[in-house]
């Protein structure tokens, strides 16, 4: 049970012991006007416009409870439901991976490359591996109309999720449940595109990582062996198998990671072109195949 911390219900008050409030508990001190805004309704201009105003009791009582829930390490995007995606709002829950800014750039460099190599030809077959809340292949879809998207998934729960963001934002895209590439193997389907932001975080960093990310996110999206290469292994065996003459494959990969993962595509595909890029931090982020040039 909540014990209720505050009698006086004032924007600016409700702000200020929520920002002294996740600072004590090490969190993001502004968190509490990114809930306020959510629950309010409001942009920050209006917010900010009506700083004296009182808060509903509603708002104040929810409000109070997803500070208090964040301050214990539940993610913003897990209490508010949503994370904001390539300019569109995609829902989430704790059985999907947050989508991360990170994410935005292997989409926008897949695009690019998608644009340069398949000029001309109408529809491609793309493949969104582990697509959890849906946040690539849905967006390529939205981005690339002429594209046939599949999305995949070991879990049948973060596959509900990801239909529920197709179907909000109106893109028309299949589903498969299953193992990496395992279906498509069986199945003998092959793709154009492959695109993925696998698991890659080695299980030895779990000691200093934010209890945000590893109490709370799924585990088997973050974690991938004693190296965080375990799924890139996996991939250079099956994907020879499901990728048509000519292809493009994409991966997120964990800073550091880069060049590893880089040297495990020329190997299963000698000839391709292969590049690893830099995200806006300047890590390297993004590794992509061009295959059959």
């Amino acid at each position: 049970m909540i014990q209720h911390l505050m009698i006086s219900k004032k924007v600016y008050e409700a702000l200020a012991w929520a920002s002294s409030f996740l600072i004590e508990k090490g969190r993001d001190e502004n968190a509490g006007e990114i809930i306020l805004r959510q629950l309010a309704g409001m942009s920050r201009a209006q917010l900010f416009a009506n700083m004296r105003d009182e808060l509903d009791e509603d708002i104040w009582l929810e409000f109070e409870k997803f500070v208090l829930h964040h301050g214990e390490g539940v993610p913003i995007q897990y209490l508010l439901g949503f994370e904001e995606f390539y300019g569109r709002r995609f829902a989430v829950s704790p059985a999907v991976l947050i989508p991360r800014p990170e994410t935005e750039e292997l989409v926008y460099g897949a695009l690019e490359r998608v644009k340069r190599m398949f000029a001309g030809d109408s529809v491609l077959q793309f493949l969104d591996v582990g697509t959890g809340s849906g946040a690539i292949g849905v967006t390529m879809k939205l981005e690339k109309p002429a594209l046939r998207v599949t999305l995949s998934d070991l879990s049948e729960v973060a596959l509900s999720v990801a239909l529920e963001n197709a179907l909000v934002l109106g893109a028309d895209v299949e589903f498969v449940h299953g193992d990496l590439l395992k279906p498509f193997i069986t199945s003998g389907e092959r793709f154009d595109v492959i695109l993925s932001n696998p698991p890659y975080i080695p299980e030895s960093d779990r000691s200093w990582m934010s209890v945000v990310v590893k109490d709370h996110e799924p585990e088997s999206s973050l974690f991938a062996g004693v190296d965080g290469l375990d799924l890139y292994r996996r991939f250079m065996v099956e994907l020879p198998l499901v990728v048509r003459e000519r292809a493009l494959v994409g991966f997120e990969v964990g800073a550091g990671q880069g060049e590893t993962v880089a040297g495990m595509l020329r190997s299963a595909f000698p000839g391709a072109f292969v590049e690893v890029v830099n995200d806006i931090n300047g890590k390297d982020r993004m590794v992509f195949a061009e295959i059959g040039k």
